[in-house]
């Protein structure tokens, strides 16, 4: 075997695993709305539960109605009745050979106000009438306005230290109420351990409640629960004695643990927890009697350094694991970005930790320990960290919707495309364009049996990703590219580069069907002088057919794609001018990303415009209007670079539909969109031919 370690038994506790790879806890928003699994995310566990990991750990599992529920399709333990459902789950586990823990958790501050204290409302009115979840999902995005202008109850936290990330007024816990919620997490475990769940997983992590307790920042108490190391564990403490005291010493306890809150890479050194004293936490944890400690880090204050975004190196974090793995006897486990079986390998070898966490990687290939089990890896469709599961997740939850994968379109649907209708019989489809929507649609009708030529007019598949991977720190999207093109070659699909599809050249193919898939164009808009020699496209210079060094260069749109363009021109030599229309750069983009950017961009002295948009361009300078007030102002410019969007290219649709009677336009060609719109574009579309 090429992983002998990472396919090597483990333990926690008395609970024996088949292997060390372990797919934490991730919130996907597949529960039913009462807290109990739905079928939907039942599937989604089996799935990954038959494909090999030794241990699942549930999403955010909450612990109380009242302030504990963080979003309406979440996992719960806060009642009897949760124990008998949740049971059936663990079966279903049990039954494919992994193991199954539960995460109890309260998100504390970092929640939102429309949820507090009308859950346990929602919950009574949702089994008294079912009737209510459909108008709920209607009201819940009205409600959620409301609730941001503050007709909403506080939040709560150990003190009314705010987050600002979801700036939500936020009130402290009173003394009994601390030890209501101490009971809470024992009651609940307790009903784990009798669903017949082989552990739980206390959240002491990414910024939630118990990690509120620990922190110096978030925890400014006077009374038994704040200021000293020992009175901030307090809490945690009391649940893990709890815990044991109900469940008994052979229950397996694990903590997933902040062991670094990273406030100093946001300009506040000396803020909140640091390593060393996460260390000393993860001893005095062992000593309590746990079995094994989830090491993690940052909370939603600091999020890219937990939940991190393209730029971030695998492995970036593996120090701190090590750190806590040296101080304690107990297993360590932790995700430490890992993106490869050999990363994985490597970092069991070197001692840094005794299991191995693949979140995202789980999301993106369900079967990844199957296939690297089987020496298969390069099958592994990976996870490219673009954030689309969680982006789609903050989109989706209050609509009653589950997350969604950028690179996996059948996520959340694992039981309604567990197998392709098998009918093609041979039956050629065209499709034009070798993007994701071309790539991801020729793979699954080579597994339903038709024969897919994919006519790509470049020397290389790709389509626009090729621009994406050219950006600094987006190297990833090149595993994109490269699994999507060797999963279509897999299943049968031809790959013919340097193809043009002309009308002639599609009826010589003589296809059953015709799937157009040619993506979309830069947006050049009517300004004058727009199409001046020294006005260029984001696409164009991304592309390599505009060069551009050593000049003065205005920017037009501070999108992520505008930043990450700015950062590729500011690395390249230049000085950069941003003008965006919005009134903040990003605005539409998620913060995560944004701030991954803009980051990286700020030793480059890159001067920003917003509230403001391009009138003119000339020679020598651009004519910028502001939005609100209609001042104009002149700027010089070297160079002028539009990245003001996309808009779709269905030409080539437009000129085949009279001949092509089952003629379909998919991704950028039908509706300008991000990767994830594209694949799942592609992959319905193949899946619903006819």
């Amino acid at each position: 075997m090429n992983h002998p370690l990472l396919f090597s038994e483990g333990s926690i506790g008395r609970v024996a695993l088949r292997n060390r790879i372990v797919m934490p806890a991730m919130e996907v928003g597949m529960a039913n709305f009462d807290g109990t699994p739905s079928g939907q995310l039942i599937s989604y566990y089996e799935e990954r539960a038959g494909n090999g990991p030794g241990l699942l750990i549930t999403g955010v599992t909450r612990v109380n109605e009242l302030h504990g529920a963080s979003h309406p399709r979440q996992l719960a333990m806060s009642h009897d009745r949760h124990i008998e459902p949740f049971a059936r789950m663990v079966d279903r586990v049990h039954r494919l050979g992994a193991k199954i823990f539960c995460q109890l958790h309260h998100p504390g501050r970092q929640n939102h106000g429309v949820m507090i204290g009308t859950w346990a409302v929602s919950g009574m009115a949702g089994r008294l009438w079912p009737g209510y979840w459909k108008l709920f999902v209607k009201v819940a995005p009205w409600a959620k306005k409301l609730a941001d202008h503050g007709w909403a109850l506080p939040v709560v936290g150990p003190s009314a230290v705010v987050c600002t990330q979801d700036n939500q007024r936020t009130r402290p816990l009173m003394h009994f109420e601390i030890r209501r919620l101490a009971d809470d997490f024992i009651r609940a475990a307790r009903r784990v351990q009798l669903s017949g769940a082989d552990g739980v997983e206390l959240h002491a992590a990414h910024g939630y409640l118990i990690q509120q307790f620990l922190s110096p920042h978030t925890n400014r108490r006077t009374d038994e629960y704040g200021g000293s190391l020992d009175n901030r564990l307090r809490f945690l403490l009391e649940i893990i004695r709890g815990i044991r005291a109900r469940c008994g010493p052979d229950f397996p306890l694990m903590v997933r643990l902040t062991v670094d809150e990273y406030y100093r890479c946001i300009g506040q050194a000396g803020r909140g927890i640091e390593l060393e004293e996460g260390v000393e936490m993860a001893r005095r944890l062992e000593q309590a009697g746990i079995d094994a400690i989830d090491v993690s880090s940052a909370g939603y204050e600091t999020m890219n350094y937990w939940l991190e975004p393209v730029s971030f190196e695998p492995g970036w974090r593996a120090n701190l694991a090590r750190a806590v793995k040296e101080a304690v006897g107990i297993p360590v486990l932790a995700a430490n970005l890992i993106r490869s079986a050999d990363q994985a390998e490597s970092q069991l070898a070197g001692g840094i930790q005794d299991f191995v966490c693949l979140g995202r990687p789980c999301l993106a290939d369900p079967a990844w320990a199957s296939k690297v089990g089987r020496g298969n890896e390069d099958g592994v469709r990976r996870c490219i960290n673009c954030l689309w599961c969680f982006e789609s997740l903050l989109a989706n939850a209050p609509l009653g919707k589950p997350l969604e994968c950028a690179v996996n379109p059948r996520l959340g649907r694992e039981r309604e495309t567990a197998a392709p209708l098998k009918n093609g019989g041979g039956r050629t489809v065209v499709i034009v364009g070798a993007g994701p929507a071309g790539l991801a649609a020729a793979e699954v009708l080579g597994l339903r049996g038709f024969r897919p030529i994919v006519l790509e007019r470049n020397a290389q598949p790709g389509g626009q990703l090729l621009l994406a991977d050219k950006l600094p720190g987006k190297e990833k999207i090149r595993w994109c590219i490269a699994d999507l093109l060797r999963a279509a070659e897999k299943s049968g699909a031809e790959i013919r580069v340097n193809s043009r599809a002309t009308r002639e050249a599609v009826q010589a193919l003589n296809p059953y069907a015709v799937i157009v898939a040619t993506g979309g164009t830069a947006v050049r808009p009517p300004i004058e002088g727009a199409h001046l020699p020294h006005v260029a496209t984001c696409t164009e210079v991304l592309g390599g057919s505009v060069e551009v060094g050593g000049k003065r260069v205005a920017v037009i749109g501070a999108g992520l794609t505008g930043l990450e363009t700015a950062e590729k021109l500011a690395r390249d030599g230049n000085r950069i001018l941003l003008v965006e229309m919005l009134e903040k750069v990003g605005q539409n983009a998620l913060q995560q990303c944004v701030d991954d950017v803009a980051g990286r961009l700020e030793p480059f002295g890159v001067a920003v415009m917003t509230g403001s948009r391009l009138v003119k361009v000339n020679p020598c300078s651009i004519v910028v209007e502001q939005v609100r007030s209609r001042l104009r102002s002149e700027h010089p410019a070297d160079f002028v670079v539009l990245a003001v969007g996309v808009e779709s290219d269905d030409s080539l649709a437009r000129e085949l539909k009279p001949g092509f009677p089952r003629l379909y336009t998919i991704g950028d060609a039908r509706r300008a969109g991000r990767i994830a719109q594209a694949v799942r574009d592609g992959f319905d579309t193949a899946w619903n031919l006819q």
